[in-house]
């Protein structure tokens, strides 16, 4: 145990290595400056700033034309965000979608394109430049956020109102301080965890209880804010600073009607992660799930073993609450349902009782079929994990939170094989603080096996191909599974005030009484309103008791007018307008099924040794026949549901999508359902396997069942990235689950 004597005298602080840029004032290395998620230093609205970097091409600025803008937009697609040559400029790039410190780093560290220069855009600015439409005076109009953003910003920040340079997402943000007044962070802890995001809050919360031990989380994002509390606005989120904009390789045979014909993945960058930005649906996969893992030889990961887990975390405040044994009334997740509901979802429960799926609690262990969602919600205000693991310890002075902070490289001893530290830049400084116990790894899905990589562990054909030094051989992210929905079975109805529709919503009343009491249509994550699961008669093993997911929907994606949720999603204008444009501003119901245990398998590697570029994704989605064979059994179910007396007593009418590529095929046909599944093909966010937990046996196994990295010392993974398995849930439920019990674990361990 560290002994309080000893943490004091390891609190030097740490000593920056500045990365050097050729602008004249420090590079980023003033924490007064103002920093918007989306864009830049205000200060530096419309101005240009130069990095000089050494040119290994022999292409002119001056020679370059749109299309090799463009090609290099694509090719350095984390550079800029969305890679538009509308906003590809004569002298470089415009890099909008990342924050300026991030758009600056990227570039300071690529040298094989010559100079670039970087035009910082505030919020609006970044709007205006995005736009696709025009005012009617002929002006550039704003990049849609829909008539209750639009409303929230107009009214909880008024001085918004003709400031270009203001930047919405500041409102009432949280901060986390060093606390006792510290200036920069200590040169060593005894746990370094890198991602604040949902496992990392959680696992930072439970080891500071110790006060014997001192902790340090860094994170690349920022605190949440108020409007991210906002359950109903939670898809304009998916395309901004609070994101990562990962997009996966370009896979022909789906997402053909999004943006660049790319599967886009947005993953939480904040604090709090994912659990800042996701719709809060919370499920804990079924018993099945769990039993397999620890089949597998996954010892203490059976549903027996993580139940107490599950229980501990939850605080359920149920409206429909079942009071079974099972749930956990204690924690410091708040469950609720919510607190708006439309007449559809008792629509959705009853057709699914007429079709032979019975209203239960869905997270129950006994029961299978449909029910009100569950959500992590606390009175209609969005709960965090790091509203709920963090906020209320901030002032503890054995944890120190780190935000904007950039792991780069684990630091390890190639003799030893021992996990040292952690290198990171944080405002342009590169720092290495080191960790005497562990250095534990709670980045996601997608950076943490980026992290081990760069680090010299993965594996080591790949890690040698990229130049890096080969320090443990192992089969990081050779395992990438993903869930994925079709979002374009709608349909019409007849009868006024009875969907959710956003323009008509979009109030200072509704405003106000959420604001007051946390309920009204801003509670409503979504639209979201009702959730469960069915079995499709498309053969499985004879374990499978689910293959289906049914989450309803007191809309659809056209019920913000074409605006966040269209956007959030990167669907392609001309696809949007052709196929669900005449939705807009009409009463909608629809049904987004969800394949739970796709055949099909991706895989996640380095493009480069840059620490700044995203991976490439390669997700394989609908390679397997069975993958299509089920979600076309799934729409065909959610016809018959919208067929039932429940719905037709609103007028239900099957909405024909005017997809441009299925036009030859007929409607309602198997064959026109598959193109129409292939256009529109949406992640649900559920990345796991990429650091898949296994036993020794198992070759493609990156942690065994304690979450140690095989052949490593004092390194860990905690977070979803260690499921080895498709399961029946969400996976941010299982995340925080799983940092609960790893808490234990790594307890045991320093015993």
């Amino acid at each position: 145990m560290c002994a309080a004597g000893r943490c004091r005298e390891s609190t030097s602080a740490l000593a920056p290595h500045t990365l050097e840029t050729t602008d004249s004032r420090p590079y980023r290395n003033d924490r007064r400056d103002p920093r918007p998620l989306f864009g830049s230093p205000l200060q530096d609205t419309f101005s240009w700033q130069r990095l000089e970097l050494k040119p290994s091409t022999s292409v002119q600025n001056g020679s370059r034309t749109a299309d090799d803008r463009r090609r290099r937009c694509s090719a350095i697609d984390d550079l800029s965000y969305p890679p538009n040559p509308k906003i590809a400029e004569v002298l470089g790039l415009v890099c909008c979608g990342l924050s300026a410190n991030d758009a600056l780093e990227n570039i300071h560290s690529i040298n094989a394109f010559g100079q670039w220069s970087v035009r910082y855009l505030t919020p609006e600015a970044l709007y205006t430049e995005y736009a696709d439409t025009q005012n009617d005076n002929g002006s550039a109009a704003p990049w849609p956020r829909g008539a209750i953003m639009d409303t929230l910003i107009q009214t909880l920040t008024p001085s918004s109102r003709g400031s270009a340079a203001f930047d919405i997402f500041s409102v009432f943000r949280d901060s986390y301080p060093l606390p006792g007044g510290l200036e920069s962070p200590w040169s060593e802890y005894d746990y370094v965890i890198v991602g604040a995001g949902s496992s990392g809050s959680v696992l930072a919360s439970r080891l500071t209880e110790d006060r014997g031990v001192d902790v340090l989380a860094l994170e690349v994002g920022l605190p949440e804010n108020l409007l991210t509390d906002v359950p109903v606005i939670s898809s304009y989120f998916q395309r901004t600073g609070y994101t990562w904009p990962y997009r996966m390789e370009l896979q022909p045979d789906v997402c053909r009607g999004m943006e660049f014909r790319r599967c886009f993945w947005p993953r939480g960058r904040a604090v709090g992660g994912t659990s800042v930005i996701n719709y809060m649906l919370y499920t804990r996969g079924r018993p099945e799930d769990w039993d397999r893992i620890a089949a597998d030889g996954n010892y203490g990961w059976s549903y027996g073993d993580v139940l107490p887990y599950y229980i501990k975390l939850e605080k359920t405040n149920l409206r429909y609450d079942s009071g079974d044994q099972y749930k956990g009334y204690k924690g410091k997740v708040s469950i609720e349902n919510p607190p708006f509901r439309t007449r559809l979802v008792e629509a959705f429960l009853q057709a699914g009782r007429l079709l032979g799926n019975p209203t239960v609690d869905y997270n129950s262990p006994n029961e299978i079929g449909l029910g009100y969602a569950q959500l992590t919600t606390r009175q209609g205000h969005r709960l965090s994990a790091a509203k709920a693991y963090l906020h209320p310890h901030k002032n503890r002075k054995n944890l120190h939170i780190l935000p904007e902070s950039r792991a780069t490289k684990i630091m390890i001893d190639p003799v030893t094989r021992e996990a040292t530290g952690v290198e990171f830049v944080r405002y342009g400084n590169k720092y290495v603080v080191k960790a005497r116990r562990e250095v534990i790894i709670s980045a996601g899905p997608i950076e943490s096996p980026k992290l081990l990589m760069l680090s010299g562990i993965g594996p080591e054909d790949h890690l040698t191909s990229m130049g890096i030094p080969v320090i443990q051989n192992l089969n990081v992210g050779r395992t990438l599974y993903d869930h994925i929905s079709f979002d374009g079975v709608i349909f019409t109805l007849n009868t006024s005030n009875i969907s959710i529709m956003e323009q008509r919503e979009a109030n200072l009343r509704n405003i106000l009484r959420w604001l007051q009491f946390g309920d009204g249509v801003l509670a409503s994550p979504g639209g979201v309103e009702g959730l469960g699961y069915i079995k499709t008669p498309v053969p499985y093993e004879p374990d499978v008791l689910v293959d289906i997911e049914l989450i309803s929907i007191a809309g659809s994606l056209a019920s913000d007018g074409g605006g966040a949720i269209r956007k959030g999603m990167m669907i392609r204008d001309d696809i949007f307008n052709a196929a669900f444009g005449p939705l807009v501003n009409k009463e909608t119901w629809s049904v987004f099924p969800l394949l739970l245990y796709p055949k099909s398998k991706g895989y996640l590697e380095l493009k480069d040794r840059n620490p700044f570029s995203h991976p490439k994704i390669v997700g394989n989605y609908l390679s397997h026949p069975r993958d299509v064979a089920t979600i076309i059994a799934a729409v065909r179910h959610i016809i018959e549901m919208g067929l039932s007396p429940p719905f037709q007593q609103y007028g239900a009418k099957l909405h024909e999508p005017d997809f441009p590529e299925c036009r030859n095929l007929i409607f309602n046909s198997d064959e026109y359902w598959e193109c129409a599944i292939r256009q529109i093909t949406s992640t649900e966010h559920h990345q796991v396997g990429t650091c898949k937990m296994g036993p020794s046996t198992d070759p493609d196994a990156v942690v065994d069942p304690e979450l140690r990295v095989y052949g490593m010392k004092n390194l860990r993974v905690v977070d979803s990235s260690i499921i080895p398995r498709q399961t029946v849930a969400h996976t941010n439920g299982p995340a925080l689950m799983i940092a609960e019990k790893a808490a234990d674990i790594i307890k045991r361990s320093w015993m």
